[in-house]
């Protein structure tokens, strides 16, 4: 067991918390550019070309109106925060990995891999600090490739000294490819309806 008693229930509803509370992106990336809208998507302001986008901080996935003029492709970095826009013209709203076309769920694996990439800073802290998430499971566990050996190998290798990059992170523990499995767990998230354990996404 990794924790019991009330430090468990802490360690809980701290999570639990974090998922009610109201995040916003400032940055997403495109992944998709739709220059005629998407086929049965009812707009209630002006019309014009849609974008799929990814959120650089939650991952949320969004759709948005394009500013007339603006050509948007794949991977593109734009600003969709509450400030004055360039590139966009209105948040439509969260879509579900369902609504994604075809293209963007082609496009959505190398875009996060370039975010997760771009924020390594970020996920290797995960590896340096994460925690259970219940009394027999460790958060480590549910990123796909990382069994009880490495989580274990990790947690080692961390108490004698932190990770300082995932070229470190795989070094000291054999862990294949970090970054891979990363992005194979946000996308788990993001495409499952009813993940019961979050470490990377909105709920």
């Amino acid at each position: 067991m990794y924790f019991e008693g009330s430090l468990g229930k802490v360690v809980i509803m701290e999570r639990r918390e974090r998922a009610h509370q109201q995040v916003y992106e400032e940055y997403a990336y495109v992944i998709d550019y739709l220059p005629y809208g998407r086929p049965g998507l009812k707009l209630k302001r002006r019309a014009g070309a849609v974008v799929q986008l990814v959120g650089e901080e939650h991952f949320t996935l969004l759709e948005a109106v394009v500013r007339e003029g603006v050509v948007l492709k794949p991977a593109d970095r734009i600003y969709i925060g509450r400030n004055s826009r360039e590139e966009i013209l209105y948040i439509i709203g969260r879509v579900s990995y369902e609504e994604l076309t075809a293209n963007a769920k082609m496009e959505l694996e190398g875009v996060i891999e370039k975010i997760v990439s771009s924020r390594e800073a970020y996920f290797v802290n995960f590896f340096n600090t994460s925690k259970p998430v219940t009394p027999r499971m460790h958060s480590l566990e549910l990123i796909p490739g990382i069994g009880k050996k490495y989580m274990w190998k990790i947690i080692e290798e961390r108490g004698k000294k932190p990770f300082e990059s995932f070229q470190d992170l795989q070094r000291r523990t054999g862990v294949p490819n970090p970054v891979k499995l990363i992005v194979k767990r946000i996308i788990e998230e993001l495409s499952s309806s009813d993940c019961k354990y979050r470490l990377f996404t909105r709920p």
